[in-house]
């Protein structure tokens, strides 16, 4: 299964690093000074440039093509990757023929971590959105990464802890959210990703997207049509053409109004934008 393989001109050292089960050993030219640029901050993420640059020398950076499988379900795990650029979508497919969507991992977040568990296996599909570039560190360059640089190492655990707190959250909103109100959390979701904002800054939503919404929500496409058309109802979304366009404002301002009117506040309300 061929990859494509990001190279960069200038000194540089070859990483040969052994992929968990889903393409062979990749040659990797990582070089420490070239993470600065390439990496922006996510709001999500509490790993910083540096912390990056630190965590590359134990890795190899892969660039995926859009649509690309990276592992299955069920498949041998080794480590774990970081996302650089683009988005990975998880997803866990049904008999039916349709999938549940978990987490789309962002910028700065981690995917694969089963590779870190006794069990070392894949529990769900992993695939490339769009262009995407990861970063891919094994269990023992981990391991060595913990002892040799602590500090770092405590934010990317802390990384870790946070993102299994937001699968809990999920696991809340589907049992006790109704289909708008988890249609919203996945807009805000969707919003921290550069990739699905329109020039203007708004959150752009296109039918090819409709699969993506159906699959972290848990709801139909009738389902999620019906609550776009209230969201356009209620001023916080418009709608051209076959594109939807909401205001992360108006977004930020209705996940404040239903935090109020809750008892239980879900960790989303940390990841309000300022």
């Amino acid at each position: 299964m061929g990859t494509h393989m990001s190279r960069r001109k200038g000194p540089q050292s070859i990483s040969k690093l052994p992929r968990p089960g889903h393409c062979d050993t990749l040659s990797v030219p990582v070089r420490s000074g070239s993470m600065q640029n390439s990496y922006v901050s996510n709001n999500r993420s509490s790993l910083t440039p540096d912390d990056l640059i630190a965590l590359a020398a134990y890795g190899a950076r892969t660039a995926w093509p859009a649509n690309f499988q990276i592992y299955q379900c069920g498949g041998r795990a080794d480590g774990f990757s970081v996302v650089l650029r683009g988005h990975v979508i998880l997803r866990n497919r049904m008999r039916s023929g349709r999938g549940f969507v978990p987490a789309v991992v962002t910028v700065g977040e981690t995917f694969g971590i089963e590779g870190l568990t006794p069990d070392a296996t894949y529990v769900t599909d992993s695939q490339s959105a769009e262009d995407t570039e990861t970063l891919f560190v094994t269990t023992p360059r981990f391991r060595e990464f913990v002892r040799e640089k602590p500090s770092q190492a405590l934010r990317l655990l802390g990384q870790l802890l946070g993102e299994r707190a937001h699968i809990l959250e999920r696991l809340h909103e589907l049992a006790s959210q109704n289909v708008e109100q988890r249609l919203v959390s996945a807009l805000n979701r969707l919003s921290h990703d550069g990739s699905f904002l329109a020039k203007d800054g708004t959150l752009k939503l296109e039918v090819r997207h409709h699969r993506l919404l159906c699959e972290m929500v848990g709801a139909t496409r009738e389902s999620i049509a019906l609550a776009l058309g209230r969201l356009v109802g209620s001023g916080m979304a418009r709608r051209s053409g076959t594109a939807f366009f909401i205001a992360l404002a108006a977004l930020d301002g209705h996940i404040a109004d239903d935090l109020s009117s809750n008892d239980t506040v879900p960790m989303i309300a940390a990841s309000l934008r300022p």
